[in-house]
């Protein structure tokens, strides 16, 4: 039996507005903005928070001066489709691209993310 449920992610950012926003409007989630706090939300739950953090620091990926420590992956059906929605939401292409079935990106505050094929 597990002892909780509905886990979420919170994700260290300068602006959790505009993050919020940015993944909110990828995903399709409901997004919730206060001040120091945003979170998006599933219809069926699920749930994604972003937090202020004063001086933060974006992650160096591949390089490990400031390690990425998390990374979002999310599923599309069409690589160069989901790659001009993403871009047309203000995320920008990691030079680096390691793979042929996903793409490396990198959201509004610098943090990776894939979108990658079923």
């Amino acid at each position: 039996m597990a002892i909780a449920r509905y886990p979420g992610l919170v994700i260290d950012c300068p602006d959790p507005g505009a993050l919020a926003r940015f993944y909110g409007t990828m995903l399709d989630w409901k997004v919730d903005v206060t001040e120091d706090w945003a979170h998006i939300q599933a219809e069926y739950g699920h749930t994604i928070s972003f937090q202020r953090v004063e001086g933060f620091s974006a992650p160096d990926w591949p390089g490990q001066e400031h390690p990425q420590q998390m990374h979002v992956d999310v599923t599309v059906d069409d690589l160069d489709e989901g790659e001009a929605a993403v871009l047309a939401l203000g995320a920008t292409k990691d030079r680096n691209q390691p793979g042929t079935t996903f793409r490396v990106f990198l959201d509004p505050a610098g943090h990776p993310f894939c979108i990658c094929l079923p």
